[in-house]
C-alpha cells in the first residue's frame, strides 16, 4: 500500500482523468502499459468512492 497526500479530492480525480487519458493515447502501441494505467486509474477512483461524502450545512 501507498499513501499519497494530496490538497483535496479534486486532485486525485484529475490523477485519474490523466491516467485515462494516457491509457486512450498507448493504447495502439502499448496495451499492456494501457491496461496498467486504467487499473491504476479504477484503484484511485476507488479510494475517492471510499472517502465519506462531503457534508453541507445550510444556515
Amino acid at each position: 500500500m501507498l499513501r499519497l497526500d494530496l490538497p483535496g479530492p479534486d486532485d486525485a480525480a484529475e490523477i485519474v482523468d490523466a491516467l485515462l487519458a494516457a491509457a486512450d493515447r498507448c493504447e495502439t502501441s502499448a496495451p499492456e502499459l494501457a491496461a496498467r494505467r486504467r487499473t491504476l486509474a479504477e484503484h484511485i477512483g476507488d479510494g475517492l468512492d471510499a472517502l465519506p461524502r462531503p457534508t453541507h450545512h445550510t444556515d
